[in-house]
């Protein structure tokens, strides 16, 4: 499976530039990927104006990337403001090859550091999605600090988990480790993809990374914006699995 990671530095809360920028990078760089995937908040950095860019199915960006999926005929994993009723959630959308929307998570753990928890709801569930057969976990930044919520995908036995994120360059060091922890524990592929550039209130160097189930680093992208792929080989998933059944152990009180 080719994974493509997009690693942009968005304007901040201008979805219609946002959009531009994505349309002219991804029609010149994309040939034979299975999967494209996007950072959080994809369209508009990481904003606390939920209630401004939050939208429905028939928001901008929604429409954006189900027309995208349609044309490119990718699997797309993009962040979304959510709207749901009284409710605005920081989501994870799995936009499938058919521009469909297969799958749709939303954040359990509101980065309250930064007030998140005051301006966006907090989801309920994790959430496993599939292509062809293959189990995928989805996850938003701050959610990789709590390794609890991983190892629900690894007993589910997952063979991917993505976290999308807008990590500031002040903890990258935690971001690498992190990612790299969570693959190990799990004995997976653990896909991370973040933002560069800067917004009002902090600098980032991207890092968008896969790790693969033994925690060696399949492929790391520091500062530099572009599209990113590299192909992972799901069959290590299962031998890593069956040589060191760790997961058979979990205990989950």
């Amino acid at each position: 499976m080719k994974i493509s990671l997009f690693q942009y530095s968005p304007e901040w809360e201008n979805v219609e530039e946002n959009i531009s920028i994505i349309e002219s990078t991804i029609t010149r760089k994309i040939s034979d990927e299975d999967i494209i995937i996007f950072p959080e908040m994809t369209l508009t950095g990481f904003t606390m104006e939920s209630k401004k860019f939050a939208e429905e199915i028939d928001g901008t960006g929604t429409k954006y990337f189900i027309s995208l999926s349609q044309r490119l005929k990718k699997h797309l994993f993009v962040g979304i403001i959510e709207k749901d009723g009284e409710n605005i959630y920081n989501s994870l959308v799995h936009f499938d090859s058919n521009g469909l929307i297969r799958a749709r998570y939303r954040k359990i753990h509101p980065f309250s550091y930064a007030k998140e928890d005051e301006s966006y709801s907090a989801g309920k569930e994790t959430v496993t999605t599939n292509i062809e057969k293959i189990k995928i976990g989805l996850t938003i930044c701050y959610d990789l600090r709590f390794p609890e919520l991983y190892r629900l995908y690894g007993k589910d036995r997952n063979e991917i988990i993505i976290n999308i994120a807008n990590w500031p360059i002040k903890r990258i060091v935690h971001w690498k480790h992190l990612l790299k922890s969570r693959a190990i524990e799990n004995q997976c592929y653990m896909i991370g993809v973040n933002r560069i550039g800067s917004d009002p209130f902090n600098v980032y160097s991207g890092c968008s990374a896969i790790f693969d189930p033994m925690g060696e680093e399949v492929l790391v992208c520091p500062n530099e914006e572009g599209i990113f792929s590299a192909e992972i080989d799901l069959s290590k998933v299962e031998e890593v699995r069956e040589k060191l059944p760790f997961l058979d152990d979990i205990k989950l009180l």
